[in-house]
């Protein structure tokens, strides 16, 4: 069987990339994109800016502090949107295995179309994917090029920004001896730490690993490590409408102010349940179970949650039952953040109506979301929003765009 050949695109600095691209005075500056409150974080910065200290997850004092010339530009999402779709439409005119695993990475598998692309060499079909994005958007991006996603994600971040870089079967090896396991896609700090702990720091001794010690201490994940430190990643690429069941749909917000008037708190949390009931009837998602997450204004975290007696995706059936855990939370401090996370998804199916309200309110559900959809979200909402503050909606890093597809 021949070596399957994946790429790894990954945007360059997406989001600030794109700000810099439409405003000349901000080229070649710090750049940082932020969400719409005071309170925000740094969602991502350019490459002028973090090579001054800026990092992710900043907040808007700890990135001016570290970059007194920084520049804040407020996150435009529809402008991601689209950008995410005209490459998204590039890659897909290359091979249609693809998958669109966030608004600025995605893989390609061009194993099985090589032949269509007259056999040319993958670098040079990572360049001309490179030219076709910088010549339509004006924008660039780091190809990385490898047998599996684990060692194309690697090759990616080679040479970045603007990098090409591809690993062949028989370079890894070399390239993995001494290179840290937390260089390796899927391992994060509490994982590095305990596998630093075991004395493994480079990817040749997480290969050479009892694999009985790390069965151990991970559980059966302790078998992929080892796999990982020798290279080897079966995982297959999952094409735009074929992924895994969704565990659940949530949204959250970080307040511009504290609050701890149960009346505000339920305002908000409408909010959040709206949100994420539109969603799982765009995905076509019934949920069981909702959850309600606080964070005081010492960070402390907690969560509450009611199972339903059936599936829904009613925006105000799911809000009676997360407004009934506001009001037994008993809240002792200031609330930060809220969170409303439904669960326990299924499929929806064509339902058949007891009563003619809950038609009625399935009906109004579907003309309320056309309309949403079509002029954009929040543009019909519940009175008692009218006068709610806009927050934080930031582009997660799982996004995937709404209605991608081959074309």
């Amino acid at each position: 069987m021949s070596e399957r050949i994946i790429f790894h695109v990954d945007m360059d600095a997406f989001f600030a990339s794109v700000e810099q691209r439409d405003n000349p005075n901000l080229q070649h500056k710090p750049v940082a994109v932020i969400g719409p409150n005071e309170r925000t974080v740094v969602v991502t910065s350019s490459y002028e800016a973090r090579r001054l200290g800026v990092e992710t997850g900043m907040s808007k004092y700890e990135a001016k502090r570290v970059c007194p010339q920084i520049i804040f530009v407020q996150a435009n999402h529809e402008k991601y949107t689209q950008a995410c779709e005209k490459i998204v439409e590039i890659l897909y005119s290359f091979s249609p295995d693809l998958e669109v695993y966030s608004i600025d990475e995605s893989f390609l598998d061009i194993s099985a179309v090589r032949h269509f692309l007259n056999d040319i060499s993958p670098l040079e079909i990572g360049k001309r994917i490179k030219q076709r994005i910088q010549e339509s958007l004006s924008l660039s991006c780091s190809v990385g090029i490898a047998p599996n996603k684990l060692l194309a994600k690697l090759a990616s971040s080679h040479h970045k920004p603007d990098g090409l870089f591809q690993i062949k079967e028989e370079d890894v090896p070399a390239i993995l001896k001494d290179l840290p396991v937390e260089e390796l896609w899927g391992i994060g700090k509490r994982t590095k730490e305990v596998l630093n702990s075991l004395g493994i720091y480079a990817c040749s001794q997480l290969a050479r690993a009892d694999p009985l010690l790390l069965r151990k201490r991970f559980g059966i994940w302790g078998e992929c490590l080892k796999e990982m430190g020798q290279g080897k990643y079966s995982s297959s690429l999952m094409p735009f409408g074929c992924e895994p069941k969704a565990r659940s749909i949530s949204h959250s917000m970080t307040l511009p102010y504290d609050i701890a008037a149960a009346e505000e708190i339920l305002k908000h949390i409408l909010e959040l349940t709206d949100m994420a009931a539109r969603r799982m009837r765009r995905e076509g998602f019934l949920g069981r179970t909702v959850a309600v997450i606080f964070r005081y204004n010492d960070f402390q975290t907690f969560s509450r949650q009611k199972k339903m007696p059936y599936a829904t995706d009613d925006t105000r059936k799911i809000y009676s039952y997360a407004a009934a855990i506001v009001k037994n939370a008993s809240l002792e401090k200031p609330i930060r953040l809220l969170g409303v996370s439904v669960s326990g998804l299924e499929r929806a199916q064509e339902e058949l109506f007891l009563f003619e309200q809950d038609k009625r309110a399935k009906r109004l559900n579907k003309t309320l979301d056309s309309l949403n959809e079509r002029f954009g979200g929040g543009i019909l909402t519940f009175a008692s929003l009218l006068s709610t503050v806009k927050h934080d909606k930031v582009i997660s890093p799982s996004w995937r765009p709404y209605g991608a597809r081959k074309y």
